[in-house]
């Protein structure tokens, strides 16, 4: 499959190039121009590793094997997604039971297969990944390549605006993982990220690359997820699928409007932001006006300006998905916290991102529906957070418990591409 830059169409590349180039020319994105056409109900009856290979090889045609795609994904997926049952008509979708506790291990970790295989395939002895997160996706990246020989990971996170244990997943590594704590807002780490991909020169010298939600190979890992979740709908229910996404960067918004397009049986998605609601007012008024980043309770979600819309509308420009597709809920800090108690009181317990997804949903959903929302982390990686509003301990976790004690790698920095640059240039020694 040809991929297309959103901004550039006269860039083409194939799978692996995109995955080894990360950003196209002028910051477009990859994405596809035709989609292919899959047998959703045989699709669907399969073993989820054995599901999403087929998935994936629809999409990435034939410039890798099945058994190469296959592998992949076993290395990948060694983790469930389950659906777990809330209430009569609503499910949670756990998408934490991997290695960093969010839904980012699977792309992260398929990322890092694809990467793999880019490198045999073109000659690539060393590749500089350079992103930027907002919580979960340094972990995720930080554990895909940890210890993976011809691979440096630098990591961009705004200082003590993430919580701190998520935080000390990524940053107590060491070896090939560098984390930097810039004195910014998300958004400003992810502009420095960018800034680099326009230094064309130092590009091309560290052969960099970006892990964030733009490169292909994890948007492409996400769309199997909602394959597994439906799966395990009753069919008497499939017909009125609704699917709310807690929504920062709107990677994984992206991805399962993708799955709509593939032919699975979602009636409609709802993105759910935060108080960063720039997609809420655009798709009401119709005028893109991010505004200041504002630090909120979800703070994965603290995005003004998400690198991902551009797909959504590219996906409208082709004609595959249309307004009704698609509705975009802004659910505040007080209703957070309502919703947190709300789903405690139902003996569920869940945390701030997840809590804004359920509440967008209950807004939503009419009778005769089937609602699913997306658990994208881990309660326990927001433990103060939720001890404080639900007045009740939670356990960690072992893979929490393990770091919770250990001393932070990383170095201190203003939000200035010359220092970037130089921490860059010193890789290379």
């Amino acid at each position: 499959m040809q991929l297309t830059n959103t901004k550039v169409a006269s860039q083409q590349v194939s799978f692996l190039d995109a995955v080894r180039i990360g950003l196209g020319e002028q910051q477009g994105l990859f994405f596809p121009t035709q989609w292919p056409t899959l047998d959703i109900d045989t699709l669907l009856e399969l073993p989820f590793v054995e599901r999403s290979a087929k998935v994936l090889q629809a999409l990435i045609g034939d410039e890798l094997s099945a058994e190469q795609i296959h592998q992949m994904v076993s290395n990948a997926f060694q983790f469930p997604a389950p659906l777990a049952q809330v209430t009569e008509d609503v499910a949670c979708l756990e998408l934490f039971h991997g290695p960093t506790l969010a839904f980012k291990d699977f792309g992260g970790r398929f990322m890092a297969q694809a990467l793999i295989q880019a490198q045999k395939q073109q000659n690539v002895s060393k590749t500089t990944i350079v992103t930027a997160t907002s919580g979960d996706t340094g972990a995720a990246v930080a554990h895909a390549f940890y210890q993976q020989a011809g691979v440096d990971v630098v990591i961009l996170f705004p200082k003590g605006k993430i919580s701190p244990l998520q935080e000390k997943l990524f940053t107590t590594l060491g070896h090939n993982i560098h984390t930097l704590a810039v004195d910014a807002d998300f958004d400003q780490c992810q502009a420095l990220v960018k800034e680099v991909f326009n230094d064309r020169d130092l590009v091309k010298q560290l052969n960099i690359n970006s892990a964030n939600s733009i490169n292909i190979s994890r948007l492409f890992a996400q769309i199997c997820y909602y394959f597994e979740a439906v799966a395990q709908v009753p069919k008497d229910k499939r017909d009125q699928i609704v699917i709310a996404v807690p929504s920062g960067n709107f990677g994984n918004l992206t991805a399962g409007l993708i799955a709509k397009v593939l032919g699975l049986p979602i009636k409609r998605m709802i993105a759910a932001t935060n108080l960063n609601d720039t997609v809420p007012r655009y798709w009401k008024e119709g005028q893109w006006t991010p505004n200041k980043t504002v630090a909120t309770l979800s703070n994965a979600m603290d995005v003004s300006a998400p690198n991902n819309w551009p797909r959504v509308e590219a996906l409208l420009a082709q004609g595959k998905i249309s307004r009704d597709d698609l509705e975009a809920v802004m659910v505040d800090e007080e209703d957070t916290q309502v919703s947190m108690r709300q789903l405690a009181h139902l003996g569920y317990v869940s945390e701030p991102h997840a809590a804004i997804a359920y509440k967008a949903l209950k807004r939503s959903l009419q009778d005769g529906e089937f609602g699913i929302f997306l658990g994208t982390a881990h309660p326990a990686k927001f433990k103060e957070q939720v001890e404080n509003i639900l007045g009740s301990p939670i356990a960690l976790p072992p893979e929490l418990a393990a770091v919770a004690s250990e001393a932070s790698l990383s170095a201190d920095m203003a939000p200035d591409f010359v220092q970037l640059r130089q921490f860059l240039l010193t890789l290379d020694k």
